[in-house]
């Protein structure tokens, strides 16, 4: 393979704020899968992914966990680099925006455009979105809210160093113009045009001084650098750039990056900011910047907040790595947004993956196995002219199918590319349709005609696969090579694609087929889904509760002091131990929860008992949202006589207690219980 040269690719880096889901995740499999393609072209690929790892939102996480921002950052990094190596991507180096190297260029590139007069001392007094890290004027807000994410604002007045963007956006708006492949898609280029730099743009703010985990302004103690600032420039530093002109060879050989891919939705940072910057610094331009679109949950932009969040861990655990690539890789467009649940990946796994494919491979070898002891022989046998025709379409099909890859993955057309290679495998089904091996398979051993046509025929079908498997080596790497073992040969080069029947005369697949991808039940990929959900809302109940907890104990210790903590009833008439043991009592685990619409007391919960779930209605909608109950154990009445309240099904009771001022609080197991356990 011709060495075509160095291809530098990058992802965004990933903000270190908490463990990002498989929306976030579909950008480095994405990335992944173009530099493997590129190198499988004949490219040097560098592929840089890290993380962001300073800001304000991160500095509030760390106080809410009690550990310090570095002790934050370093356990949150290693969550999201073990991540990118369990979906197998083959990044080349994994920057932090807190090592010390890139730091220390972050400072000298701040000190020279201070220098160069390209920032300047001010005040700012703006709207300001933690979350985003961005500050808004009121005209931009839209609704009231963050532009971006659509979060609350509030806001914010502090001094601050600012640059002057409209001293190069002449320059930017000159170059876009007359380099239309700079902004991929063309929907992005024009709305960056269209709603920012043609209505002119505004000083951007450049550091902060309200709170402090940030890269020190090292010439005016108070001020650290902005985050953004911060994280775009790491696609510099991490390849060896100096702000003092003392570069290493591997900047001078990878800059300017072939590509940055990056989400749809911070766009703008990297196409305005970020050029700017590199052109205040001198340096030319990445050749390309590519908005991707977002993959969706149920159609909906997926948030811890909403309760809508799959996280790659859990798919591949299930699924496996590779039908988790294929699926992000296969159902998101060029440039529409993708969505992903888990009943549309099962399906997509049991009828590309398992029936297209995983069948296709393992009837091949079977076969080969069967009627040639696993040898594999092109005896160029056709018994009529409709075979010639059939094998010719096939190997039509077959050969054609790499140039049309190319050309999409060259536009980066990834989902497209993967219907090409795909489209091999569908072919080759439709040929053991047309050329039915099984009927060959029975006249074999009486006409030599008919065997002779039969090894050609699983001749054709191996060197299909080999072929297909080749290309599908930089999306699905894993099953590529298990596909080339079980054919017993090597998955070929690029530039070898368009020949047919280069698979050796005579070779030999595997005596022992293996199935690539299992069919999955409906029903056991719905359970573990809600397993899993279930574990999730428990979790973020546990946190809110402790969230909650810390700040009672923190501003409401006086006031319950002052209330008091005993609480004084009336005894009711005693009863005997024969009395007690006709109820029944059980942990119980809240799998679901909703308000009454008829009431404005009472909660719905769908309790886990053991093996059966219960309806139970109980009236303490003024102490906890139906959000907050989710996940929780509780203490349940099971044998109490089933009521309707407003309308609904009552089967049993939730234990609670109730202070004088009416405040409930659940009666909870003090250690873990299974649901179901007795209470006696």
């Amino acid at each position: 393979m011709q060495n075509k040269g160095p291809y530098y690719i990058t992802t965004a880096i990933a903000y270190a704020s908490g463990k990002p889901h498989i929306g976030n995740n579909y950008e480095i499999v994405l990335a992944d899968s173009i530099a493997r393609f590129k190198r499988k072209e004949g490219y040097e690929v560098f592929f840089q992914t890290g993380t962001d790892e300073h800001g304000q939102k991160i500095e509030l996480k760390a106080q809410e966990a009690g550990v310090t921002p570095k002790e934050y950052v370093d356990r949150v990094a290693g969550e999201i680099r073990g991540l990118c190596d369990l979906l197998n991507t083959s990044y080349d180096k994994f920057i932090r925006t807190t090592d010390r190297d890139h730091e220390r260029q972050v400072q000298k590139m701040f000190k020279r455009f201070y220098d160069q007069g390209d920032i300047y001392k001010g005040a700012y007094e703006g709207m300001y979105c933690t979350p985003c890290e961005a500050f808004w004027t009121e005209s931009q807000l839209v609704d009231g809210k963050c532009p971006d994410c659509g979060r609350e604002v509030k806001p914010a007045k502090e001094e601050a160093y600012f640059f002057r963007m409209s001293k190069y956006a002449d320059r930017l708006i000159e170059h876009i113009n007359t380099h239309p492949e700079f902004i991929q898609p063309v929907s992005r280029r024009n709305e960056m045009m269209n709603n920012f730099l043609l209505p002119g743009l505004q000083d951007l703010c450049l550091s902060r001084t309200t709170f402090q985990w940030g890269i020190p302004v090292d010439f005016d103690p108070g001020h650290v650098v902005y985050v953004w600032f911060d994280a775009l420039t790491n696609y510099i530093t991490g390849i060896g750039y100096d702000a003092e002109g003392n570069s290493t060879e591997q900047y001078k050989k990878l800059w300017p990056a072939a590509l940055h891919l990056i989400g749809k939705d911070i766009i703008r940072f990297h196409t305005i900011y970020w050029p700017i910057f590199l052109m205040a610094l001198g340096e030319p331009l990445p050749k390309q910047v590519f908005g991707h679109p977002w993959l969706l949950m149920n159609n909906d932009k997926m948030s811890k907040s909403k309760g809508n969040v799959i996280y790659a861990d859990d798919l591949v655990h299930f699924f496996g790595v590779d039908a988790v690539r294929y699926y992000v890789l296969h159902e998101t467009p060029y440039d529409n947004d993708g969505n992903v649940t888990w009943e549309l990946l099962a399906e997509r796994t049991n009828s590309d993956l398992a029936n297209t494919l995983g069948n296709l491979v393992n009837r091949t070898v079977s076969m080969s196995n069967k009627y040639f002891g696993g040898v594999v022989e092109n005896r160029r046998a056709r018994l009529n002219e409709n075979d010639a025709a059939i094998d010719e379409d096939l190997i039509k099909t077959v050969t054609g199918a790499f140039e049309k890859c190319r050309t999409n993955m060259q536009s980066l057309r990834v989902a497209d590319a993967l219907t090409e290679i795909f489209a091999i495998f569908k072919r080759c089904n439709k040929y053991i349709d047309e050329t039915e091996p099984w009927v060959l398979g029975k006249e074999k051993d009486s006409d030599p005609k008919k065997a002779d046509r039969l090894a050609t025929v699983l001749y054709h079908l191996v060197e299909s696969i080999v072929i297909g498997a080749s290309m599908l080596q930089p999306f699905l790497p894993e099953t590529a090579e298990k596909i080339a073992a079980q054919m017993g040969t090597k998955l070929r080069e690029f530039d070898e694609l368009d020949r047919f029947g280069i698979y050796p005369d005579g070779g030999r697949v595997t005596d022992q087929p293996q199935i690539l991808f299992a069919r999955l039940d409906k029903k056991e990929v719905c359970r573990r889904e809600e397993e899993i959900a279930a574990a999730q809302k428990a979790e973020a109940a546990r946190t809110e509760t402790a969230r909650k907890a810390e700040g009672a104990g923190a501003g409401e210790s006086g006031k319950a002091a002052e209330k008091g903590t005993t609480v004084c009833l009336e005894p009711k008439p005693e009863i005997t131990y024969d009395d007690f043991a006709k109820l029944q009592f059980q942990v119980g685990e809240i799998l679901s929860c909703e308000a009454v619409p008829k009431s404005k007391k009472l909660l719905c919960s769908q309790v886990k008992i053991g093996n059966s779930v219960r309806q139970i209605v109980s009236g303490i909608r003024s102490g906890y949202t139906p959000e907050e109950m989710v996940g929780k154990k509780v203490m349940v009445l099971v044998n109490l006589k089933p009521a309707t309240l407003a309308g609904v099904v009552s089967e049993g009771m939730l234990l609670c207690a109730e202070d004088g001022e009416g405040n409930l609080a659940l009666v909870i197991p003090d250690k873990e219980m299974p649901a179901g356990a007795e209470i006696c």
